[in-house]
């Protein structure tokens, strides 16, 4: 059964703090500022300090803070930077005892002296601390910390003297009550503003929690260090340890997560115990003086008292094994070693785990974890540095097809990858110039000869023909020699048929190329998409005529005797062609003018149509699946216009490639080759990825405050000297290169300049600047 209850406010509680004994607890807020008494299983309310007759405009309460020696004494800070105290053993308005009007601005923190309980301490937003005598109707001492604002003032427990400070800064400052012109030692804790700090009861540690996400654990004997940190997932707003447990503190946070998380330091990577009641932001923790039970309160408007035994331990639901890949290929891979509870466990890779007893304890025991660490072999290196060579070395714009195929097949080479070097030259073969050259080359020769009268204007053949073709007006006739009179004119032939490329070519059967299709030479790197092209090219292997050296008999076997030809005569057959008894010579003007080895043909062979379209989308999804989609995208690229005949590719696809060859140039950080590939992309959603804006939030040099112009003058002190180099104090009118630390800059070569002999500011601000 539950021992968690609640209470519900009437607005958001903003504070609540515990008397001396813990049997009574104060809330306060904007709307709220109540008394209530803690039962077993309730809340009772004793006083409603928001009543009609003790209404004022000091009561908005920020923080309250109840003396630790007297519990007839309360404070409450107000965000009008009042500072009230409340003696509880009075009735009406005569309750407010003290009301400081001392601050400037809201009153961030008060805080009752741990010995001596007329004094209380308070920080502001106005960056000062004021040090109270409730006797005395003003402070009895000012702090000035140099900082906009302090968020947290905590007096130190072992040292009745001292206290802590922290600032929006980051900085932590500690203050000797007896000395208030300035603070005995400063350190900077954080990288964002401190919200909350709070002194061990036990030990000289000072934990803060900052903006940042990080709970820092600071060792305060001597020079103070960094004893433990412990990461969140939001902005920590108020901590405090947890009673007796040395090594417990509890924290909520002020945005995202509205849940209570009680840490073991040595643990910092996952909570001991979690509790889930409020629905908003919580906005305090109360410990009740043992650490089985705690009170806080949220914006949601409740009160909630929390029994431990009611949390939820996130270290029984957490996944005992994990995985981790870094942008070298590298794999750490964690996996849970099941060991017994009597045995000893020697691994220094730790998840603690919840053991298995009918009462749920306080500490957790050791579960042991396997850690193995993968790393790359050499293929996989190999990879890796091939992906690197193209994607630095590849050509995609800038010169002919042709000579991108050259070079990109020439790179792919170099770095031993055969099968990609091939592609380059098939794309070469299939798409290159020398293919437009000969088919406008080609489409003037038709033209020509169809005027001629040797060749119909529908058929189209590239190598000249000899001048030994006769005809009628009916039938043509082309002959072919074996020879040519020009080899350099026999190239291959492409005409376009319904919108495609289509390859001709009679004399060699293939497109001309670095390479040959022949049966033993077809290499082809994957065997679907090989079988395919094989079969294709095959259909126009070239024939090459065979000098014969010898003769064969006219008969297989000898005969016996003269064998006579008994076979009617040719107009005995009614059905035979009236042309089969016809001399084919008079097709021609002369058997004299036809000399041997020519070929007579009376009817030209239909062209065969083929589109290389199907195939090469076919080998570019190939290598997509294979995971090399740099080939892939940059085929694309260097096609330019030729994608428009790849109509069985989807733009869905093409767009997902560009965008997954741009992610592993990110990994890689190669953002130049990033913003080509960006540019040369054809599709619009990746092209006007370059056509964002970039913002870059800069501070002025002089008062730190956020440049909210474009222009180089500041909205708080009017000044200018932002756009002033820092080494030759003149205007900067072109590159301005600044440090994020102090916002000092200048002209670029003047900063490279200093930097190179010098590691301090040049203005002489004290900051060690870095310009990369």
């Amino acid at each position: 059964m539950s021992s968690t209850f609640c209470a519900i406010q009437e607005g958001q509680v903003n504070a609540l703090a515990l008397n001396k004994d813990y049997t009574q607890v104060a809330v306060g807020g904007r709307n709220v500022f109540k008394i209530y008494l803690i039962e077993d299983d309730k809340f009772t309310e004793v006083y409603n300090l928001r009543a009609p007759k003790h209404l004022g405009t000091s009561f908005s309460c920020n923080d309250v803070a109840w003396s630790s020696i007297d519990d007839n004494y309360l404070a409450t800070a107000a965000t009008n930077g009042h500072v009230c105290v409340w003696n509880l053993t009075k009735m009406g308005k005569a309750m407010q005892e003290q009301d400081y009007q001392e601050h400037k601005r809201t009153v961030n923190k008060v805080n009752f002296h741990t010995s001596e309980p007329y004094k209380l301490i308070s920080g502001s937003q106005d960056g000062t601390m004021r040090y109270f005598d409730i006797r005395v109707s003003t402070a009895v001492a000012i702090f000035y910390s140099n900082t906009e604002s302090v968020r947290d003032v905590q007096f130190n427990p072992h040292n009745p003297c001292a206290f802590a400070a922290v600032s929006e800064n980051g900085s932590v400052q500690l203050w000797d009550v007896r000395k208030p012109d300035k603070y005995y030692h400063q350190f900077t804790a954080h990288s964002g503003p401190i919200f909350a700090c709070d002194w061990h009861p036990e030990t000289t540690w000072l934990a803060t929690a900052s903006r940042d996400k990080t709970i820092k654990v600071w060792d305060m004997t001597n020079k103070p260090s960094p004893e433990y940190t412990i990461h969140t997932i939001a902005s920590i707003g108020h901590v405090k340890w947890r009673p007796q447990r040395k090594y417990h503190i509890s924290s909520c946070a002020l945005v995202i997560d509205s849940s209570i998380n009680v840490w073991d330091i040595r643990r910092p990577y996952i909570p001991y115990a979690a509790f889930n009641e409020h629905k908003d932001i919580a906005s305090g923790i109360a410990w009740k003086g043992d650490p089985d039970a705690f009170l806080s309160t949220g914006r949601d408007c409740t009160l909630y008292y929390h029994a431990f035994s009611d949390a939820d331990r996130p270290a029984s639901r957490a996944n005992a094994q994990a995985i981790s890949l870094n942008t070298k290929g590298e794999i750490l891979y964690a996996k849970k070693i099941v060991v017994s509870n009597n045995s000893t466990c020697k691994s220094s890779i730790g998840l603690m785990r919840k053991s298995s007893t009918s009462v749920v304890p306080d500490h957790f025991h050791q579960a042991a974890s396997l850690l193995q660490y993968y790393v790359k072999n050499v293929q996989q290196r190999q990879e890796s540095e091939a992906f690197l060579c193209f994607a630095k070395n590849y050509a995609l714009t800038g010169r002919s097809l042709s000579e991108m195929c050259d070079h990109n097949a020439a790179v792919a080479m170099e770095c031993g990858k055969k099968p990609i070097s091939t592609i380059w030259k098939m794309i070469k073969t299939m798409y290159g110039e020398e293919f437009l050259q000969n088919t406008e080359t080609h489409t003037s020769r038709n033209r020509e000869n169809s005027i001629s009268g040797l060749v119909p204007p529908s058929v189209g053949i590239e190598h000249p023909i000899n001048d030994q073709v006769n005809r009628d007006d009916d039938n043509p006739v082309a002959q072919f020699s074996d020879e040519t009179e020009n080899e350099d004119q026999v190239d291959h032939v492409a005409m376009y048929s319904n919108g495609f490329p289509t390859y001709l070519n009679y004399r060699t059967g293939l497109p001309k190329g670095d390479f040959s299709f022949g049966e033993n030479e077809l290499d082809m790197e994957f065997d679907g998409i090989g079988t395919e092209l094989r079969n294709s090219y095959r259909s126009f292997q070239p024939v090459q005529p065979v000098q014969p050296d010898w003769t064969l008999p006219s008969e297989a076997f000898p005969i016996r005797h003269e064998i006579l030809d008994r076979s009617p005569p040719a107009d005995q057959f009614p059905n035979n062609s009236p042309d089969i008894n016809e001399d084919p010579l008079p097709l021609m003007t002369s058997v004299h003018d036809h000399p041997q080895g020519l070929l007579t043909v009376r009817v030209l062979p239909s062209k065969i149509s083929w589109d290389p379209g199907n195939l090469v989308v076919a080998a570019l999804k190939h290598h997509a699946l294979l995971g090399d989609i740099q080939t892939a995208v940059c085929i694309l690229i260097v096609l330019g216009d030729q994608r428009k005949f790849l109509t069985d590719l989807d733009e869905t696809i093409q767009e997902q490639w560009i965008l997954g060859y741009i992610e592993l140039l990110t990994r890689y950080q190669l953002w130049n080759i990033v913003t080509q590939i960006i540019k040369l992309s054809w599709i619009p959603s990746i092209n006007q990825l370059n056509q964002q804006s970039t913002r870059v939030n800069t501070s002025c040099s002089k008062c730190n405050k956020p440049l909210q112009r474009i222009g180089w003058l500041c909205d708080r002190c009017h000044s200018s000297e932002y756009a002033l180099c820092s080494v030759c104090h003149q205007v900067v009118k072109g590159l301005y290169v600044w440090c994020q630390g102090c916002s000092h800059g200048g002209h670029l070569v003047h900063m490279q300049q200093w930097i190179s002999k010098n590691s301090m500011c040049p203005t002489g601000c004290g900051h060690f600047c870095e310009y990369r």
